[in-house]
């Protein structure tokens, strides 16, 4: 089932420079997308357009079948919702709480239902301890988590991440990951992770490799690190693992050994 569809999108922030040219893009129902690419490959830009936040200048998004527009954006905004790589940005409420409320009382949620839902999705996310705290108290990861929990009680079947490992420790990086995992696998949310890390980006579906505005390759990890001289020529540092089995194979010793070098390449696209 077609989750999103993008056809012939493009867009320009200052009317000469596309960031987005001519994007046609189809993203399944529980699907973990990766969106890569450098800087300026307009990865962030395709995020706040399927979100609403840039209008395109030509094209069409669907969500859900439904025409983004004018006339539907409140009810697409119930069913996507986004995670930015700066949660001091997205952090609205005075509290946690608060901040979780916040989209439920744009929905008009009723007050029972709202607390039931901040309790369910707090504890989801392993913050239910934190109710109570404020902004300036949380870590990046928590507030990122307290993001997440503002999307699940909306119940958003779409999540994007747009470099939301990006400012975190290790530490961190690893409890929002094995957190997005659980969101796709046991929640069935389709999720779209827009990153330059390919460590991270490895662990989804598929991969979308960005250049200049355009889809410049399309496929599952392996397909993609397979072809890693196209994500040398943008700029992109492959995954240790895939360094270390592509010097194997141009070392003479260690490429006789055909059994290390195919558990070097298994290691290279491990999750």
């Amino acid at each position: 089932m077609e989750k999103i569809k993008i056809e012939n999108l493009s867009f320009s922030y200052d009317k000469k420079n596309e960031a987005i040219k001519n994007l046609d893009l189809t993203i399944e129902s529980g699907k973990w997308i990766a969106v890569v690419g450098h800087n300026g490959s307009g990865k962030s830009t395709l995020a706040k357009l399927l979100v609403g936040l840039l209008v395109p200048d030509k094209g069409s998004i669907y969500i859900d079948g439904l025409l983004m527009n004018e006339e539907n954006i409140r009810e697409i905004r119930k069913r996507i919702g986004i995670v930015f790589q700066n949660p001091d940005n997205q952090f609205v409420g005075v509290t946690v709480k608060h901040d979780i409320a916040f989209g439920l009382e744009n929905q008009q949620v009723p007050q029972p239902e709202m607390v039931k839902l901040i309790e369910e999705y707090s504890e989801v996310v392993g913050m239910s301890a934190y109710l109570n705290k404020e902004p300036h108290q949380l870590s990046g990861g928590q507030k990122q988590r307290v993001a997440i929990a503002g999307a699940l009680a909306m119940n958003q079947d779409i999540m994007i991440f747009d470099e939301a490992t990006s400012m975190l420790d290790p530490e961190g990086t690893k409890d929002i990951t094995d957190f997005i995992i659980r969101l796709n696998k046991d929640f069935n949310k389709t999720i779209l992770t827009i990153t330059h890390d390919l460590e991270f980006a490895r662990k989804a579906d598929e991969i979308i490799v960005m250049n200049e505005g355009e889809v410049m390759f399309l496929g599952t990890p392996d397909i993609i690190f397979e072809n890693s001289k196209i994500l040398k020529e943008i700029d992109l540092d492959i995954p240790f693992g895939l360094q270390v089995y592509e010097a194997a194979k141009e070392d003479e010793t260690l490429n006789k050994q055909k059994e290390l070098v195919e558990a070097l390449w298994e290691y290279s696209l491990n999750k």
